[in-house]
C-alpha cells in the first residue's frame, strides 16, 4: 500500500514556557487532503503547537514541516503555503470587510483585479455581500470568524490551520464555514483544526491527532482512534476523565445547594 503525502510533520516539537512545559515532544501527522483534528484538554498544547507549526512561535526543540518544507528554514516558501485562522482573531477593525480581504490580497502579492474578484466570490459564498462595506469592528463573532477565514482562503493555500475556528459561532455560520471547508478540502486541499468539541470533530474529520499533558496520546484515522466507541468515550478513555473522579470531586462541595435555614 503506497505511503499517503504529508501535509504536516513534526518532530520532538518542544516548548517551555518558563518552568512551565507547554509542548514536550510532539510528533505531529497530518495526511494531505481532507480533515485533520486535533483535539485535547484545555491546556494540552494545542494552540502552542499550531503556533509552532505556522510559524507564529519559534520552538525550542524539534522541527516542523509543511508540504516538506521547514517551517523555521524556509519560512517565505512555507507562508505561502498556508493560511491560518488563530484563536482570538484580531482583525484591521476599521476597514471593511471587502477592504480587508483587498489588502491581505495586496500583501499576498495578488494582481489587483484577482485580488477584487476572489473577495467578491468569498464575500458570497460566506453570507457576507451584504456587509461587505461595513467596518469589521461593527462584524458579530459569526461574521468575524467567516471573514478572517475568507482572508485566510484568498491566496488559496494548500494546507488551511484552523484553531476553535467554531468557538461562539452561531449555527447558521457555523453551518456556512463547514460547507466552505468541504468544497476547499473536495480538491484535495488539507484542513487542520483545533477543538474540545468531540462531536463536531466527529462529524468532520477523517483523521485525528489527540493531545494531553504537552504530548500526542494516539493518532490515526478518526475509526482507529475511537475503535468502535464514540469519539468522546475514546478521548476520556485517552486523557481520564477529571475533575469529579477524585475523593475531593465526590466529597467535596457539601455545601452546594444547601437550603439556608
Amino acid at each position: 500500500m503506497p505511503e499517503v503525502p504529508e501535509a504536516v510533520r513534526t518532530r520532538g516539537l518542544f516548548k517551555r514556557f518558563g518552568q512551565q512545559v507547554a509542548v514536550g515532544g510532539v510528533d505531529l501527522v497530518v495526511p494531505r487532503g481532507g480533515f485533520a483534528g486535533l483535539v485535547g484538554p484545555n491546556g494540552a498544547g494545542k494552540t502552542t503547537t499550531l503556533s509552532m507549526v505556522t510559524g507564529l512561535l519559534r520552538p525550542d526543540g524539534g522541527s516542523a514541516h509543511v508540504g516538506g518544507a521547514d517551517v523555521w528554514h524556509d519560512q517565505v516558501a512555507v507562508k505561502g503555503r498556508i493560511g491560518v485562522l488563530p484563536e482570538g482573531l484580531r482583525l484591521f477593525e476599521r476597514l471593511s470587510g471587502r477592504e480587508l480581504l483587498s489588502y491581505n490580497g495586496q500583501l499576498r502579492g495578488i494582481p489587483r483585479d484577482e485580488v477584487g474578484r476572489r473577495a467578491a466570490e468569498l464575500l458570497e459564498i460566506m453570507d457576507l455581500a451584504g456587509a461587505a462595506d461595513k467596518l469589521v469592528v461593527d462584524y458579530s463573532t459569526g461574521m468575524r470568524k467567516k471573514i478572517g477565514l475568507a482572508a485566510a482562503l484568498l491566496h488559496n493555500p494548500a494546507v488551511l490551520f484552523l484553531d476553535e475556528p467554531f468557538e461562539g459561532v452561531d449555527p447558521v455560520s457555523a453551518n456556512t464555514l463547514v460547507e466552505v471547508l468541504r468544497r476547499y478540502t473536495a480538491s484535495g486541499s488539507t484542513v487542520v483544526f483545533s477543538s474540545h468539541v468531540m462531536e463536531l470533530v466527529e462529524r468532520l474529520c477523517d483523521w485525528v491527532s489527540v493531545m494531553d499533558h504537552g504530548r500526542i496520546v494516539a493518532q490515526g484515522p478518526l475509526d482507529e482512534v475511537r475503535a468502535g466507541r464514540s469519539l468522546n468515550e475514546a478521548f476520556l478513555g485517552l486523557v481520564g476523565a477529571r475533575g469529579g473522579d477524585g475523593p475531593q470531586g465526590r466529597e467535596g462541595l457539601s455545601w452546594l445547594g444547601a437550603t439556608p435555614s
